[in-house]
């Protein structure tokens, strides 16, 4: 890991105010985790409630209304066959919002969009600021946007924080999602501080979310315990509940139940609902509907069977 020079000690002062992660604490309690038995009536508790987590996301460079029409089918009636929740958001690039919302109305399935530059975020502050409230305007329930993780990387942690405050008016009121895109962050530690560093800033009930899906690293386990306990422990000290959204990487139903242990063991029952927890894993709604049916019917379906309205972000 790069050593913290002397035009770092914005973010050494931070890392000190935080204090450190303990890797192997981390790693040993995430491992646990997938030890835990769920059966029979809490696994199907478990699944349906992974369903009505999920922000189903298309972010294509080929994404059409068609397209976002067929994932806001989707996100209303998961499977026609089952009785289950519907899904928490869609997510969409800010041209196709106002597709979206011609398509959900005014149904409970919330609009997401990735404003803000994504998913570098290295275009100029006004233009980020421009497309947030152009989506806010187009209909966006909610906005994810990316830290510019250079920024932090260099220290400049003040600069941080303004463009966040500045995207948090843009939303007005739209809820955040500050992505961090842990993979680049390089440690725990600085997964922990830059989570610090958005909630001082961010409102209750907006989000910390790890990953924008577009890299070599996404959400694991460990990085999404370094920023569940970085909220347990803001929550403790501040009494301002932030929300969490593991994203890119979660394919299966078994990963899904292990986030949801991780959750109930880290913040309790309160954490576990829409509003405050999501998964950012479009690949992954498949996989718990073919769970459900064979919770139901016995026997697995054939993949084929389930529609792939999404990316698979």
């Amino acid at each position: 890991m790069p050593m913290i020079t002397s035009n770092n000690s914005p973010l050494k002062r931070l890392l000190n105010d935080v204090g450190p992660v303990d890797q192997v604490a981390i790693e040993e309690r995430v491992a646990k985790f997938a030890t835990r038995s769920i059966k029979k009536a809490s696994k199907l508790q478990g699944l349906n409630l992974a369903v009505s987590m999920v922000d189903l996301t298309t972010l294509e460079g080929s994404d059409t209304p068609g397209k976002v029409a067929s994932l806001c089918q989707k996100a209303q009636h998961p499977d026609p066959e089952l009785t289950t929740p519907q899904v928490a958001a869609v997510c969409v690039y800010p041209f196709m919002v106002k597709h979206a919302r011609a398509c959900l109305g005014d149904s409970n399935v919330r609009i997401a969009s990735v404003a803000t530059g994504f998913p570098a975020g290295q275009v100029p502050l006004r233009t980020r600021i421009q497309e947030v409230k152009q989506a806010v305007k187009d209909g966006a329930d909610e906005i994810d946007m990316v830290i510019q993780r250079g920024l932090f990387l260099a220290g400049n942690i003040q600069a941080v924080q303004d463009e966040i405050s500045a995207v948090v008016e843009a939303c007005g009121d739209a809820r955040l999602k500050v992505i961090l895109e842990v993979s680049e962050l390089e440690s725990y530690d600085k997964i922990r501080a830059a989570s610090f560093l958005a909630m001082q800033v961010i409102r209750p009930g907006d989000f910390i979310k790890t990953s924008t899906g577009k890299t070599s690293g996404n959400a694991t386990l460990a990085n999404n315990q370094v920023m569940l306990e970085a909220i347990r422990d803001f929550y403790l000290s501040t009494g301002t509940s932030i929300s969490m959204k593991p994203a890119g990487g979660i394919k299966n139903s078994k990963q899904a139940l292990q986030y949801l242990v991780a959750v109930k063991e880290t913040l309790g029952d309160a954490w576990l609902i829409p509003e405050r927890y999501r998964f950012g894993a479009s690949s992954l709604l498949n996989d718990l509907l073919m769970q459900l049916r064979k919770q139901q019917e016995g026997v697995y379906q054939a993949p084929w069977k389930f529609s792939d309205a999404s990316s698979g972000y």
